[in-house]
């Protein structure tokens, strides 16, 4: 291994940039407020049986580098052993050069395992994957266990509204450690392309709630009664998927009528759909607003491209890509409907699309409006751009447009509890971004205040952002 690759100085290319990491950031805990983790797992605090299961299990980074490089749909999603998938995934790492994966893929051996001086690869596969497997089935490697090594003190899951909630309220009861919270994504109560799936979900939440769903206000009063179920269990974080920013102009009884035809199952064409959709996201986001609740718009991607590949893998099984669409004018149009109503709440803003960046960094300096610092947050680089360019180039945009010390920080976004590390990540480029500048004279060398800066941004801005309760 090279002397210079995962050293301690590792993505820190100053002095000053070392100093602010070792001396503020690397000592700050974690705050993960968006992820995909299943509660059900921290409730039964399971232990994986090898590493497969915690690293290849549901992640589709890994899935669509091992497809590129060659390797079979079972060695993925299918019915290949365990063991055959990690092999191949071994095989994968060494040709996965420059691609985050590779970073990742040495950290977390590194964090939480211990394993250093070594690269994964075909022929230190078999070493690798019988030590760490071990440590998985040991006690202190439970996934709460896993938590606590990261120093990880909160993190936020994503649930459906028609989820029962059972696997938080068990995991409060048991006295875990960490602060598990959920968060709200009404994703599918919005899935026009689908009426026989979206009616059956329409019954479900009508059964759960106990009410007869024949009309939109009957669809409105069942979803609050969720939402209120949520907002009484801890919850107070919303999540809303969006190919584009939705802002069509329509009428309650425009909206009223679609709703029949979506109850009769009687097709809709592109018009009513986003008539449906926006009408539908604005009653959303003003629950939101109306019980406190932070909300976030992930904006951009389109999904499950390969129709063949989806039929036989299902959905979030690594076929989705960037989209290109405009969004400017929609997304301003959406936030200004909802400030001019006086129902704008808390928001954060992610776009995976380069070429958008800017555009939501100046969007949300909109509509701050001095309630809170950093009201309207430029979420951190997202999906296929959680890495060193698309962090950089995220900060560089809110830098130069907006607050970059009032920013929240970075999220893992992942499936996975051996993710972790990428926080780390972030904290490195983030330090060496303004560590540079002290470096070049662009910035004072006070670092006791540079310092506290880089402590808010990996923890602090959060915390008090959400004001979501943690358990230390």
């Amino acid at each position: 291994m090279s002397d210079k690759f995962l050293t301690e100085e590792f993505l820190l290319f100053s002095e000053p940039a070392r100093q602010l990491y070792h001396e503020f950031a690397a000592k700050m805990p974690i705050y993960d407020y968006h992820c995909h983790l299943p509660a059900a797992a921290i409730a039964e605090d399971i232990n994986f049986d090898n590493l497969a299961q915690a690293w290849l299990g549901g992640d589709h980074y890994k899935w669509r580098a091992m497809r590129t490089n060659g390797a079979e749909e079972r060695y993925c999603t299918g019915d290949a052993s365990d063991r055959e998938k990690f092999q191949k995934w071994a095989e994968t790492v060494p040709y996965c050069i420059r691609n985050p994966l590779y970073h990742w893929t040495h950290m977390e051996l590194k964090k939480p395992f211990g394993i250093e001086g070594q690269l994964l690869g075909p022929d230190t596969a078999d070493a690798i994957y019988e030590q760490c497997s071990e440590m998985l089935r040991s006690p202190g490697f439970s996934v709460r266990g896993i938590l606590k090594k990261m120093n990880v003190e909160l993190v936020c899951t994503t649930e459906d509204p028609l989820d029962s909630l059972e696997h938080h309220q068990a995991i409060k009861e048991s006295g875990c450690e960490v602060a598990v919270h959920t968060a709200w994504r009404p994703d599918k109560a919005m899935g026009v392309d689908d009426l026989q799936q979206l009616n059956a979900w329409i019954d479900r939440l009508g059964q759960l709630t106990d009410t007869d769903i024949t009309g939109y206000d009957d669809y409105l009063r069942a979803l609050d009664v969720r939402h209120q179920h949520f907002h009484d269990n801890g919850c107070r974080l919303s999540d809303h998927g969006l190919e584009v920013p939705l802002a069509a102009e329509y009428t309650n009884s425009q909206v009223k009528l679609i709703f029949d035809k979506i109850r009769t199952k009687q097709s809709l064409n592109d018009c009513e759909k986003e008539q449906f959709q926006t009408a539908l996201l604005v009653e959303l986001t003003e629950m939101n607003f109306n019980r406190g609740w932070v909300q976030q718009l992930h904006i951009g991607p389109i999904r499950n491209n390969s129709s063949r590949l989806f039929k036989q893998c299902g959905p979030d099984a690594g076929f989705d890509s960037m989209g290109d669409a405009p969004i400017a004018k929609p997304l301003a149009a959406l936030l200004d409907r909802l400030d001019t109503d006086g129902k704008l709440a808390k928001t954060i803003i992610y776009n995976i699309n380069p070429k958008d960046n800017e555009t939501v960094a100046t969007m949300i300096g909109n509509f701050q409006d001095g309630s809170v610092p950093g009201k309207m947050q430029y979420g951190s680089g997202w999906w296929f751009l959680d890495q060193i360019d698309g962090m950089t180039d995220q900060m560089r945009a809110l830098s130069n447009m907006g607050l970059l010390s009032r920013f929240i920080g970075m999220t893992t976004d992942s499936r996975s509890f051996l993710s972790f590390p990428r926080h780390e990540y972030f904290r490195r480029v983030l330090c060496n971004l303004i560590g540079d500048d002290i470096d070049k004279g662009l910035l004072p060398a006070d670092m006791e205040w540079m310092g506290k800066i880089v402590e808010d941004i990996c923890f602090n801005n959060a915390n008090d952002y959400f004001g979501m309760e943690l358990n230390g």
